[in-house]
């Protein structure tokens, strides 16, 4: 792998700052310590929207030649809004080189993945799911990032605040809504096969009586 220009470096260190200077709403994100050209983030689901309460990790690549070439734009956490460990294509990743404008930087690419996530509209690596799905997934990235060793190495103090804030729901019973939140699926599966076996036990009884009583009434007829 080519390592980062000295462009790049003093680009990205110059981006840090200023994300650090002026924070973009509903996002964070950091370098890796052992290397500046991949920086990870995490966006906030926003009020009044189905990834509210939510908070899903992702990474961007950058090139070695960064800002002369745009990164590529990944999701870790289950959104329902994009598919994981996938280039995303956006109009301010490497999927545009020719959209993509070099004055742009790290704080325009997360408000440009804040807006879009926020959309509809379909692209490579956007998946389709309903509101509720979204909400449900909302309400499990906070374990599903706690799962990640990666996610609370980069983020210790965020990692922090969501241990407290699972701990509370837990407290409050909201965890064990949570857990069952797949069980209705599995419970109606159940049910029904249930009910279809106890369907098809009552007709063998009812056709074995038949046939005795058909028998018998021969029987009497006979003699």
């Amino acid at each position: 792998m080519t390592g980062p220009s000295t462009t790049a470096v003093v680009r990205l260190k110059k981006d840090y700052m200023r994300l650090m200077k002026d924070p973009v709403p509903y996002a964070i994100a950091r370098p890796l310590s052992s290397n500046i050209l991949e920086w990870h983030y995490v966006v906030t689901g926003a009020k009044d929207t189905p990834y509210e309460g939510g908070y899903y990790h992702g990474k961007l690549v950058f090139p070695a030649d960064f800002p002369f070439r745009p990164p590529s734009i990944y999701m870790i956490t289950p959104s329902g809004r994009f598919q994981v460990d996938t280039r995303l294509c956006l109009s301010i990743s490497d999927f545009h080189p020719d959209t993509w404008n070099p004055s742009w930087c790290v704080s325009t690419i997360l408000m440009g993945l804040v807006s879009f996530m926020n959309e509809n509209t379909p692209t490579y690596g956007s998946i389709q799911t309903t509101v509720a799905e979204k909400v449900l997934l909302a309400r499990r990235s906070k374990r599903f990032n706690l799962r990640d060793p990666k996610f609370c190495e980069i983020f210790e103090d965020l990692t922090e605040q969501l241990k407290k804030e699972v701990a509370a729901e837990e407290s409050s019973g909201i965890s064990s809504k949570s857990s069952r939140d797949q069980e209705p699926e599995s419970s109606s599966r159940d049910s029904y096969s249930m009910t279809a076996n106890l369907v098809l036990v009552s007709g063998v009884v009812v056709l074995f009586f038949a046939v005795r009583y058909v028998i018998m009434s021969a029987n009497i007829n006979d003699v």
